[in-house]
């Protein structure tokens, strides 16, 4: 995979993930800063690493689900890995300033 090849798949990445929401806030997964870590290797294998706003989300499972079939899609993806992770607890401070300002906290 050339350079230029993997940068404009890690940009479909950010798109798709700006796609998925968590059913009971009307910002993306991406914006919330939900999503720690995008990893492409060279043979296509995505790993994503990302959070919940909660550790007892009831939505998890359809938001991962949500982001695998997405993240699936995408042309010179080969397999993609979501981990859910804890750590870093995930604060409103790590939200984007869009995000911050459309559920009112700015």
């Amino acid at each position: 995979m050339t350079q230029d090849e993997r940068i404009a798949i890690e940009e479909k990445v950010v798109e798709m993930l700006r796609t998925v929401y968590d059913p009971e806030i009307p910002v993306d997964i991406y914006s919330l800063g939900l999503v720690y870590r995008i990893e492409l290797s060279d043979e296509g294998e995505l790993t994503v690493d990302m959070t919940l706003t909660a550790p007892n989300c009831p939505m998890a499972d359809f938001i991962m689900e949500d982001v695998r079939m997405k993240l699936e899609s995408i042309d010179g993806v080969s397999a993609v890995n979501v981990n859910i992770v804890f750590e870093p607890e995930w604060t409103q401070d790590m939200m984007s300033e869009e995000a911050k300002l459309e559920l009112g906290l700015l």
